[in-house]
């Protein structure tokens, strides 16, 4: 019998408050892990018997905020998990095994399809940052090339809201970076962990936003 979970109270910003935090020139929009092992169907999740449900309306909000983003001037950055055996770090390794899953290891391996971006393309001129990590900054030059383009402030998006999206979002307000956090273009294996890690996020280190919000205030800025 289902649960029923109860959703967190936290705010979100409307596209009036949003839109004057943020200067084009100087944000990115940060697209973290939306590939086929993780959101496709076939691919490693799906087939683990993961729900994947709310993968597909989080990354339509995520393509509707890429071209807006584009327009607006904004930095383009994509996250990939790319694994292979001589890099899987042993902490993690140990951790499935105990937890009965070591097939675990071949998730999002190089060269094969589950590592592949899913519905979404990096163009020219964009970041673009494999990880072993679920931080995106951890052992990546994704600070390095993020001070580079004067940036210091991100927009985040991906999966999962609980687990990379959520690591990569603390580690960046750590890093002195202002954080919004897309609330409907994130997603998570269920509704607990996904609103709970928003929760958390904007208790601590993030505001939160909704993908049309975010629309509107990137076109006002074109507009502009």
């Amino acid at each position: 019998m289902p649960i029923a979970v109860a959703i967190p109270e936290y705010r979100l910003l409307g596209a009036a408050e949003f839109g004057p935090m943020i200067d084009p020139a100087r944000t990115a929009l940060l697209v973290i892990d939306i590939q086929r092992d993780f959101s496709a169907p076939g691919g490693f999740s799906d087939n683990a018997g993961g729900d994947l449900s709310s993968m597909e309306p989080a990354i339509d909000a995520i393509q509707s905020i890429i071209p807006a983003a584009r327009r607006a001037g904004l930095t383009v950055a994509f996250m990939r998990v790319v694994t292979r055996a001589a890099t899987d770090p042993p902490v993690l390794l140990r951790l499935m095994a105990r937890r009965g899953r070591p097939g675990g290891a071949g998730l999002c391996r190089a060269g094969t399809e589950g590592a592949d971006y899913y519905r979404v393309q990096p163009e020219p001129g964009d970041i673009e940052i494999e990880k072993i990590r679920f931080d995106s900054f951890i052992e990546t030059a994704l600070d390095a090339q993020l001070r580079a383009r004067g940036i210091d402030t991100l927009i985040i998006t991906g999966v999962s809201t609980d687990c990379c999206v959520d690591s990569t979002a603390r580690s960046a307000f750590q890093r002195d970076y202002d954080v919004f956090v897309v609330a409907d273009a994130c997603a998570a294996s269920s509704p607990h962990l996904h609103y709970g890690a928003l929760a958390a996020l904007e208790r601590n280190v993030a505001l939160l936003v909704k993908a049309a919000a975010v629309v509107e205030a990137l076109e006002g800025k074109v507009a502009g």
